[in-house]
């Protein structure tokens, strides 16, 4: 008899399957016939399999109503970007690809400026355009897992959704989940003082049960963000405020050098940050290969 079960763990040969009705995790591996082929279950799969004893083999991945790529996560209803402006100090490029990536998907987005209590008088100024730029267009929540603030702020966001966090190595996102997700007890490991920048501890994706209601993951941490299979005339739609005021005097502007560009003028304006459309322009260079 088949069963129905969602991936909440992926390994190199095998996949951890929580049954959808008795929320047993059962070991499972795939049939041979996967191993043929381009498709393959990720996290957060719903996916059909059969009992063989005391492990289960997976027959069939149901058709997913989403998909993240990087990290590479299925079935989710937000993702959570979060960033830091000290220890790591990560540059907003980073953000805004992964904000990209996020819209391509077309999901949802949580930021959370974490590590705010490291914050001195010097990072207000950083602060304050960071959270004039960003909360225009998208939620944003400021937090401490030291201190403990914004932590009541960020769970209303988490009830009852599956959630992904993402974000590069050493932002804190394992210490968050272990405030958020008490008795997960995620490994953790302080920011290297010589380098700036955090080790990986998170090592695969996981879906976490949270105590309040819904699911979340944890997913390693990277330093690079690969987007060059975005096309380069569909970049402007993956940034919200390019997308939404993209008016010019040619349908097909990509707002790069093309006359009568409305975009080019809101920037001018300040309508739009000028630190998302330089980041913008850096995106489209890259994924045009120029």
């Amino acid at each position: 008899m088949r069963n129905r079960g969602v991936v909440v763990k992926f390994m190199s040969n095998a996949l951890i399957v929580e049954d959808i009705n008795t929320k047993e995790r059962i070991r499972c591996v795939l049939r041979g016939r996967f191993r043929l082929s381009d498709l393959k279950p990720v996290v957060g799969d719903i996916v059909e399999y059969v009992r063989v004893h005391d492990t289960g083999v997976v027959e069939s991945i149901i058709k997913r109503k989403n998909e993240l790529p990087k990290p590479k996560i299925a079935n989710v209803d937000q993702v959570v970007c979060v960033y830091t402006l000290r220890r790591p100090e990560v540059p907003l490029l980073i953000l805004d690809k992964l904000l990209a990536l996020v819209e391509e998907a077309n999901l949802s987005a949580l930021i959370v400026l974490n590590k705010i209590d490291l914050l001195t008088e010097e990072d207000e100024h950083r602060k304050r355009l960071f959270l004039e730029t960003y909360s225009k267009l998208y939620p944003v929540v400021m937090t401490s897992a030291k201190t403990k603030q914004g932590i009541d702020q960020l769970v209303e966001h988490f009830k009852d959704k599956t959630s992904v966090f993402a974000g590069p190595s050493g932002v804190g996102k394992s210490s968050l989940l272990n405030v958020i997700c008490p008795g997960a007890n995620l490994r953790t490991q302080e920011v290297s003082e010589k380098l700036e920048r955090g080790r990986h501890t998170t090592t695969a994706a996981e879906l976490l049960h949270l105590p309040f209601g819904g699911l979340v993951a944890d997913t390693p941490g990277f330093s690079l963000i690969e987007v060059n299979h975005i096309r380069p005339d569909k970049l402007k739609y993956y940034f919200k405020e390019i997308r939404e005021h993209g008016n010019c005097l040619f349908k097909d502007c990509n707002h790069i050098d093309e006359p009568g560009c409305r975009i080019k003028e809101l920037v001018e304006e300040g309508v739009i940050a000028k630190s998302r459309y330089e980041n913008y322009l850096e995106i489209f260079k890259e994924v045009t290969g120029r």
